[in-house]
């Protein structure tokens, strides 16, 4: 995208149909009062550090698109390949007329992707140039077209809403990882002060998070 100074990926059909089938046919709550309902996972190649959908199904999306999201982290960061330590896959509900504020990604996250799930039609995800929301750009949404993008602090401004018709259902897939420090060197910020913001940013967020 022409107006972003960061890399993103789009690909469309990212998951097998049967994956996709899978995912859109797991029996989440639809009636909900706040404005997000979140499905949070953490898995890595050893274990399940986190699971609130069915196990089986997520070491099999784990295992199938691993070294595909390896590959795609290499593309846009290599730099940051070797600080990965496990995967976050989470599944969010966006009420139709909800909206997740601008925000650049938290600093434990390597990549960054969603998958858009269904319905067949909604709000996909802006991209801006700065916090403000200049040069808004937006990939529209497709089911099962994937987005992905390396944060990097003050520059990977984003957000997405509902269309105002139906609830927005997605799969965020992350690569993670602990070493916080190490992100800060690589990006070339100041640790220190990027840590503190980070606490802080998780502790405004966390409303939106709070089924997790």
């Amino acid at each position: 995208m022409k107006n972003l100074k960061y890399k993103t990926k789009i690909i469309d059909n990212f998951l097998k149909k049967e994956d996709f089938d899978d995912l859109c046919g797991l029996n989440l709550e639809n009636n909900f009062e706040n404005e997000f309902k979140v499905y949070h996972n953490e898995i890595n190649n050893n274990q399940i550090i986190n699971s609130t959908i069915n196990d089986d199904l997520l070491r099999k999306i784990h295992n199938n698109y691993f070294s595909k999201a390896m590959d795609i982290l290499k593309e846009i960061c290599p730099e940051k390949m070797n600080l990965y330590d496990y995967s976050d896959f989470t599944i969010i509900i966006t009420k139709k007329d909800s909206k997740f504020p601008i925000h650049d990604d938290t600093p434990n996250k390597l990549l960054s992707g969603v998958i858009y799930l269904y319905p067949e039609k909604n709000s996909g995800t802006i991209f801006y140039s700065d916090k403000k929301g200049s040069d808004k750009t937006t990939v529209e949404w497709k089911p099962n077209r994937a987005v992905f993008f390396s944060r990097k602090e003050k520059e990977t401004w984003h957000s997405y809403e509902g269309d105002g018709v139906n609830q927005r259902v997605a799969l965020v897939y992350n690569l993670m990882t602990n070493k916080i420090k190490e992100v800060y060197k690589i990006e070339n910020r100041n640790y220190l002060i990027g840590n503190f913001r980070f606490k802080i940013n998780r502790h405004l967020f966390k409303y939106f998070k709070n089924t997790i």
